[in-house]
């Protein structure tokens, strides 16, 4: 077998949350070009110009979109893509929110909103995805999306780094239950990208530099530097990989 047939997606189904823009829409667009159909889901609209881009360039694609920020969310796009689809084999985890404030300024209503999309929703189609990929015997892949605040306190993001230490360890929990039906769970935990997650953090002068200054690379992340990890984890190639939180940062956490 020549070593890229183990990075194709021919004939797999790829559910990619938080697709609309961004680093979603750069995995998802990567999936689809290994050969995956992929659907894209938006939080706020349906990823519509993304699913146009993925056609475009000769994939399948479908746009979907559910607030993740409800509890009904998760199901209501899991059934959602199953109808339109039939199966999901490959399950990215990339949607999520924030909420800048000084711990003692927090709202409750915003960490449970946090918590709710970055967090919770990533249980809830993961236990979904499971279900149906245990169902069928086919095995799987999940990839959850989380964060250098999986390992670090992070500054002003209390509900944040808490949501992304819980993708973390949740990641490592999914993965030694479903090993033996062949389902790998893995997560990317991206560095300093330029999202609108980070926008605040960019136009900030003084934080911008501080945060430069400690990138070995010297730069932000884009989003196509997250596809390869993305594709890796999504594909065959990483069959014998599970429990694993790899860091796409430029070099941050080796520093």
């Amino acid at each position: 077998m020549n070593i890229l047939d183990l990075f194709r997606l021919d004939g797999k189904v790829a559910l990619v949350t938080g697709a609309a823009s961004g680093l979603g829409a750069a995995i998802a667009q990567a999936l689809a070009q290994a050969g995956a159909e992929v659907a894209v889901h938006g939080n706020r609209r349906a990823a519509t110009e993304t699913a146009e881009a993925i056609v475009a360039a000769g994939g399948k694609s479908s746009a979907f979109q559910a607030d993740l920020g409800d509890k009904l969310g998760a199901e209501k796009l899991f059934s959602e893509t199953k109808a339109a689809f039939g199966q999901v084999d490959i399950l990215i985890n990339n949607a999520g929110t924030i909420a800048r404030a000084d711990a003692v300024d927090t709202t409750l209503e915003d960490w449970e909103r946090v918590i709710q999309v970055n967090l919770t929703s990533v249980f809830q189609l993961s236990q979904l995805a499971g279900r149906d990929m245990i169902g069928r015997g086919a095995g799987g892949k999940i990839v959850n999306i989380a964060s250098l605040l999986s390992f670090q306190g992070g500054i002003r993001v209390p509900a944040y780094s808490s949501s992304k230490g819980g993708v973390a360890q949740l990641t490592k929990a999914l993965a030694n239950e479903w090993a033996p039906k062949n389902i790998q769970v893995n997560a990317i935990a991206p560095g300093y990208f330029a999202t609108t997650n980070t926008e605040a953090l960019q136009a900030d002068e003084t934080r911008n530099r501080q945060i430069l200054e400690r990138i070995p690379a010297g730069r932000w992340g884009q989003p196509v530097d997250l596809a390869g990890a993305a594709l890796f984890l999504s594909a065959p190639a990483s069959n014998y990989v599970t429990g694993t939180v790899v860091t796409v940062d430029g070099g941050w956490m080796g520093r």
